[in-house]
């Protein structure tokens, strides 16, 4: 009985910390918002508050626990980072991405590596000093995916600058594991442990890499197939999160990189089926909100201030200061030699701070294989620079794609849906009295160019609707066409909506019913004007075409 009773106790506890975290993280990021801070470094606060720093509500075990929820977000933002690389824009752009990937990459590692070694020279002995820089260094390249795709989604970006910085942040890991493969066989050289060889230490990031690119393509595939014959949201969303939550299974079953394989995966869906992609991914970006704010305020919890001491707050330093100085050299090094735009030369380099998941696989890969004083100190500085990065990053980008004026580029449909009422979409059709003749109602339609009309009464109130439909079915009999009037021939309405309904409210309505029609009628339930699912549709087009060309 107590041990049920144990059971039971700790399963609400972890709903009630899913719940103050989801909560305090929506109102942290809601009031950094308002201070035109961006909402990522409130979930992050939260997360402090939260966390062993603070009231240690959310302890280092409880973090094991939920840690399926921060695969989970890791693999949506490597599904919905596929949908940014897309392949007629690396034929275009792909030799630009790799010069600026190489050079913001090595610059961090060669910043990072001579600095640590600096200084750590001055605490340990050189041999000690040369290891924490080949150990430090690789981890110094990865750049954060999560970090910089919920800045960059909050803002709705679009342009050079945002597909550039997509395509970095999504290969520069590859990078990281490849020089980290290297360096770290050297290390174990260093240190004495000789048992693993250099070409071992490169077959294995070499499976991970193309384990994941194949279980990435295959899934991708099978995606895409699947989802060609579905056009519910619902169903569509089920099926896309049940693919996403399978191959992050199966990447750990197969310990291959779960957010490499989602984005190949995210890659080939959104190249093969371009139309239902957008679908298909606007569909998961509305559901994703919750696990990114979890997510966040998780990493904001793992901070713990108690574990700094003299030489690791030296190292944290000099880590942040080779890394920030590094990216920022390198990418703009890049972008110059490989003649890239102005703005994503004076930029791109502002939006590399933000430190990612992969930094702090390798600091526990890390912890594991050099125990002691050198895997604690990796762990303890990467952890905490990555905090800090994730703090300070999200302000640098949010300025520099205002700067490069891509904010707010990036609207969709349903975007713009929700910005309009059904004052902006009704049309001022005249509407049919009850009483009037089949012959006056085609004179009605052939005057105007809608397709359905509303039929008032004599207090012009909405009472049925007459469409296209209706009028053939009148006109087939003629025997009786001289006697029938609007009230024979119409359908009757169930549902009207007032001018300051919104749109998207409007379209679901309409859905549910399975009709394309309605009355927008005023306070007093009297017929000001008519809605078709068709005028929306236009206006919709409409404006997207505006948007399209303004960028």
């Amino acid at each position: 009985m107590n041990f049920l009773h144990a059971i039971m106790y700790s399963h609400v506890n972890i709903l009630l910390l899913i719940g103050l975290a989801l909560f305090g993280g929506t109102f942290g990021g809601r009031i950094f918002q308002k201070l035109r801070i961006p909402q990522v470094v409130g979930y992050i606060v939260i997360g402090i508050v939260l966390g062993e720093s603070c009231f240690n509500i959310i302890d280092a075990k409880t973090l094991a626990t939920l840690s399926p929820i921060n695969s989970f977000a890791l693999g949506l933002i490597g599904f919905t980072m596929g949908n940014e690389l897309r392949f007629d824009v690396f034929k275009k752009y792909g030799k630009q991405f790799m010069n600026i990937l190489f050079y913001e990459a090595m610059g961090a590692f060669v910043c990072v590596f001579v600095l640590v070694f600096i200084g750590a020279s001055f605490m340990f002995s050189l041999k000690m000093a040369l290891i924490f820089a080949l150990l430090f260094g690789p981890i110094s390249s990865a750049t954060a995916a999560a970090g910089t795709t919920d800045v960059l989604n909050e803002y709705k970006t679009k342009g050079l600058l945002t597909t550039t910085l997509l395509g970095i942040v999504a290969l520069d890991d590859v990078f990281a594991l490849f020089l980290y493969a290297i360096t770290s066989s050297i290390a174990g050289n260093l240190i004495g442990h000789g048992n693993v060889s250099l070409a071992e230490n490169i077959l294995q990031p070499l499976y991970e890499i193309g384990g994941s690119i194949a279980v990435g393509i295959v899934s991708g595939f099978l995606l895409s197939k699947l989802l060609q014959r579905y056009t519910e949201e619902d169903r569509i969303l089920d099926f896309t999160l049940g693919a996403v939550l399978f191959i992050l299974g199966l990447a750990v079953v197969l310990k291959i990189d779960m957010i490499m394989t989602s984005m190949i995966m995210g890659t080939i869906f959104a190249n093969k089926v371009p139309k239902k992609s957008r679908l298909v991914f606007g569909a998961v970006e509305s559901f994703a909100p919750p696990i990114y704010i979890l997510f966040f305020v998780f990493v904001g919890a793992k901070f713990n201030i108690s574990q700094m001491s003299l030489p690791i707050a030296v190292f944290v330093v000099i880590f942040l200061i080779g890394r920030t100085a590094g990216k920022m050299l390198g990418a703009n090094f890049g972008a110059r030699i490989s003649k890239a735009p102005l703005k994503v030369q004076k930029y791109l380099p502002m939006c590399l701070f933000s430190q990612s998941g992969v930094a702090i696989g390798l600091s526990i890969i890390s912890s594991q294989r050099f125990p002691g004083v050198i895997g604690n100190t990796i762990l303890i500085v990467v952890t905490t620079t990555t905090f800090i990065v994730q703090v300070i990053g999200p302000p640098f980008i949010r300025s520099a794609v205002k700067k490069a004026d891509e904010v707010n580029k990036n609207i969709t449909e349903q975007d713009v849906i929700k910005s309009l009422t059904a004052k902006d979409v009704m049309r001022s059709h005249p509407a049919i009295q009850e009483n009037q003749t089949v012959e006056n109602i085609v004179h009605i339609f052939s005057e105007n160019d809608g397709l359905d009309f509303a039929v008032v009464d004599p207090d012009n109130r909405p009472i049925g609707c007459i469409t296209v439909d209706s009028i053939k079915d009148a006109l087939a009999t003629e025997n009786l066409l001289s006697l029938l009037v609007a009230a024979d021939i119409m359908e009757p309405i169930t549902y009207t909506v007032t001018p300051d309904m919104p749109v998207d409210s409007i379209y679901h309505e309409l859905s549910s019913k399975s009709t394309n029609y309605v009355p927008v009628v005023d306070s007093q339930k009297k017929y000001i004007g008519f809605i078709e699912t068709r005028f929306i549709d236009q206006l919709v087009s409409k404006k997207m075409l505006e948007v399209s060309m303004a960028i």
